[in-house]
């Protein structure tokens, strides 16, 4: 006999507000049909709970205790002075901009003349002509299923063959407004054939936004044969901010896709990445750091597809852990049948500063080929005691040596994104947001 599990509270809001809105949200009748089979495709799983294998570590039927009214509408219109102070150092970055504040696009903010091969469209507008955009590539996925049902806007983004951006593409998602919300966003990004691009995504809070906010994010990338492409995403949050997020690659044949994510801060953030390689000789560099304390809990999950031969790629992921903060690594790779010669290699490391803190780790190898090299590890420690007696024996404070090699610590994950002024404003970003956070 099956018992269905009773819904919780966040459950019934998430219908309750799809029946509410559903009127409101953009796209023609093509889309409304895919929303309302997303939502029907929620309903029937609800929020994914520890009895779910990918889930057992960040149970949201128990972490998710309440969903916000969706953002739908107008949205706040902040100055570029308020932008670029949530932004940080990110702000002072010389970029292509795209603004989308509280899950609308701003065109106030954004980059008026774009270069020639790069074209933005908002999502809101596309749907009409484009209404597979918000149709479900995961079945079983209740957070797609979500973002599929609620998406309001987003940024649908094309680079013809062979461009080369002379500077990244930031995309920013700015949280404004005192009312508490969930923001659903979606982008689609599609890089032509030999492009060469870095697009960096932001996720940050303006002065006066609702502190306990909730955002379900999407990503879709395909990279063209070739293409060399740099993809950042960053999470800097204040401690009481939900950030549901789901990042899906396709690369093609002797393409190149480095990516990165710093997730900073938010209550409860969970980073779903799904990676397929579509082309032989494909290269993947797929790493990030997460920092959390008091009980923020932020959980990456990773799976690698590694469908044709000869493919390569390297995982790399550093966490720093205060307080009650929990970092959770989940990373699988997939070697299909008939995938030779395939190199993967994977690693997650912790720095626990409290013995309070958790890391969960769960690395795992499904191979069905015989001509691979694949290996993954998994280490978690707090500094190391006799690295602290190095720095003091030669004057340096305690508290600055403690700085010192947890910086280290992270920047050898920060060296993983090679476009120099991005690496170094993110290291910023990471540096203010420890000072600030952790004990010393």
């Amino acid at each position: 006999m099956n018992v269905g599990l009773t819904k919780t509270k966040a459950e019934q809001a998430f219908t309750e507000s799809f029946e509410a809105i559903a009127s409101r949200l953009p796209g023609s009748e093509a889309v409304r049909e895919l929303r309302r089979k997303a939502i029907g495709t929620f309903a029937a799983l609800g929020l994914p709970h520890r009895r779910i294998e990918e889930w057992k570590y960040t149970d949201l039927r128990n972490l998710l205790k309440e969903a916000f009214a969706p953002a739908v509408g107008k949205a706040a219109a902040p100055s570029e002075a308020d932008l670029n102070a949530a932004l940080g150092p990110l702000g002072t970055l010389d970029t292509y901009r795209v603004v989308i504040v509280d899950g609308a696009f701003n065109a106030g903010l954004s980059t008026a003349q774009l270069p020639d091969g790069l074209t933005v469209k908002a999502l809101s507008e596309t749907l009409a002509e484009a209404p597979d955009i918000v149709r479900m590539k995961r079945e079983q996925d209740a957070i797609e299923a979500l973002n599929s049902a609620f998406a309001t806007d987003g940024a649908v983004v094309r680079i013809a063959d062979r461009t080369q951006l002379d500077k990244p593409l930031l995309l920013v998602f700015a949280r404004a407004g005192a009312d508490r919300k969930t923001i659903t966003t979606r982008n689609v990004v599609n890089i032509g054939k030999d492009a060469k691009v870095t697009l960096v995504e932001a996720y940050v809070p303006l002065a006066g936004a609702a502190d306990e906010d909730q955002h379900n994010a999407a990503t879709e990338v395909v990279v063209g044969e070739g293409a060399a492409v740099t993809h950042v995403k960053a999470i800097i949050e204040n401690g009481k901010a939900v950030h549901l997020g789901s990042a899906t690659t396709e690369i093609g044949a002797n393409a190149t896709y480095r990516t990165f994510q710093l997730t900073a801060g938010p209550r409860l953030a969970r980073n779903q990445i799904f990676v397929t390689f579509a082309g032989e000789g494909g290269k993947l560099d797929c790493s990030g750091s997460f920092l959390a304390t008091n009980n923020e809990h932020i959980d990456t999950t990773l799976v690698v597809d590694h469908a044709v031969p000869h493919c390569q790629s390297r995982e790399l992921y550093k966490g720093v852990l205060d307080g009650h903060g929990r970092g959770i690594f989940q990373g699988k790779v997939i070697v299909r049948p008939g995938a030779q010669k395939t190199d993967g290699k994977q690693m997650a490391q912790a720095l626990m500063l409290s013995p309070d803190a958790e890391f969960d780790s769960k690395p795992e190898l499904e191979i069905y080929a015989d001509d691979v090299i694949c290996g993954h590890g998994s280490t978690a420690a707090d500094i190391d005691p006799e690295h602290i007696f190095y720095c003091r024996a030669r004057g340096i404070p305690e508290a600055e040596a403690r700085r010192l090699l947890i910086e280290a610590f992270i920047g050898e994950v920060m060296e993983k994104v090679e476009d120099e002024p991005v690496r170094e404003a993110l290291m910023e970003t990471a540096r203010v947001w420890l000072n600030q956070r952790t004990a010393h």
